[in-house]
């Protein structure tokens, strides 16, 4: 049996991280009482963690009542597509030396409002695909 869906090539974790560290916009899914938020962001992944940078708010408000967060990024251009998720804990880093290493990053808001507060995400899991684009399936 053969199915319509072609879920796309897994990539190894090596792989979907390097594409990770190439990205800066992607997406940061939260969920509180069994309500999911998600928000646009902008984030820079380094070697084994992710970091945004956010005000006091919904979003961080929401990753403080339930740490559990996933991030999504992912591009499409030239015929293929990819897509990265990363599953892991968020935590505000509150050290005066975590927070001095972490303007290092040069980590920059997207928007014109200056953020101060530096998240730090550790991943549990790291998971991506790429896809070949093409147009509709033949009726056969």
């Amino acid at each position: 049996m053969t199915s319509d869906e072609e879920p796309g090539a897994v990539l190894p974790w090596n792989e979907a991280w390097e594409l990770l560290r190439g990205s800066r916009f992607g997406r940061l899914a939260v969920s509180v009482a069994n309500q999911p938020d998600i928000f646009p962001l902008n984030f820079i992944a380094t070697t084994d963690k992710i970091w945004i940078r956010t005000n006091p708010g919904t979003k961080l408000a929401e990753m403080a009542i339930n740490p559990l967060v996933a991030l999504e990024c992912d591009e499409v251009g030239d015929g293929e597509a990819w897509s990265i998720v990363v599953k892991g804990t968020a935590r505000a880093v509150e050290s005066q030396t975590e927070i001095d290493a972490a303007d290092l990053l040069h980590l920059e808001s997207w928007t014109r409002t200056r953020k101060w507060t530096y998240v730090e995400i550790t991943p549990a899991s790291v998971d991506g695909r790429k896809f070949v684009l093409g147009g509709e399936p033949d009726g056969d």
